[in-house]
């Protein structure tokens, strides 16, 4: 079985072959092309000492949005501000099948953010769900193979089936902030026995205006989660 196994793996690395996520090269031994490396924009600081957010003036402590409003979780961290290669990059592994990213976002996010994790005695990492309909569609869920991944690389527990997206809703991006609040009203649910008593860490792809992870956080504290936090592969600039 392990010899089928290999052989089916060397076949399908010959027909879709990693490639560089930021200029699309075919890759050989490497997670990203040297020249590359240094052209992503990496979180620095200073940066919102809630959601993580980039910020231009470091004698501010929080962002603009989290001045404003209270989250459900209580700390978030990302790898890399969304924004020039970075958008392009993030739309090739959400819609192009480029599955293959992973290995990268997952071990820069170990590199950052590891310590911090263990720091907060993260239990149990969890993915974002996507709905039944939109992951039969895209056939895989870019969070839930982040997840997974990252979770391993830092020897943290993953489960992947107890939060469930149960409304297919329309996407953020399409919608106002208020909107996207409406939005995810009811649209995650959680098999309580598995988060009681247990920090958690949320992993998404994007992190905008946080409303996605506020209504999976909420849902995890009224199940008993007794803290929640998130990590996503990248984020908004703050204001």
């Amino acid at each position: 079985m392990g010899y089928k196994r290999s052989i089916g793996g060397r076949i399908l690395r010959l027909l879709y072959p990693d490639r560089c996520p930021v200029c699309n090269r075919v890759l050989q031994g490497r997670l990203i092309c040297r020249g590359c490396a240094g052209k992503l924009p990496y979180v620095s600081q200073p940066a919102c000492l809630c959601c993580g957010k980039p910020i231009a003036d470091a004698r501010e402590e929080y962002c603009g949005d989290c001045k404003k409003q209270k989250h459900a979780f209580c700390q978030g961290k990302a790898v890399f501000v969304y924004q020039g290669a970075v958008k392009k990059m993030m739309y090739r592994y959400k819609y192009g099948n480029r599955r293959d990213y992973t290995e990268f976002f997952a071990a820069e996010a170990a590199k950052r953010y590891g310590d911090w994790a263990r720091q907060r005695a993260i239990t149990l990492v969890m993915p974002i769900p996507l709905s039944k309909k939109k992951k039969r569609r895209r056939g895989y869920n870019q969070a839930e193979l982040f997840a997974r991944r990252f979770a391993r690389l830092c020897s943290l527990p993953c489960d992947t089936k107890a939060l469930a997206r149960v409304r297919d809703t329309t996407p953020q991006k399409q919608l106002s902030v208020r909107g996207r609040k409406n939005n995810l009203k009811n649209a995650f649910k959680i098999d309580e026995d598995v988060v009681k008593s247990k920090r958690i860490l949320l992993i998404d792809d994007i992190y905008t205006t946080g409303s996605t992870m506020d209504a999976a956080a909420s849902v995890l504290k009224r199940a008993g989660a007794q803290e929640v936090y998130f990590l996503c592969v990248s984020i908004g600039q703050g204001q």
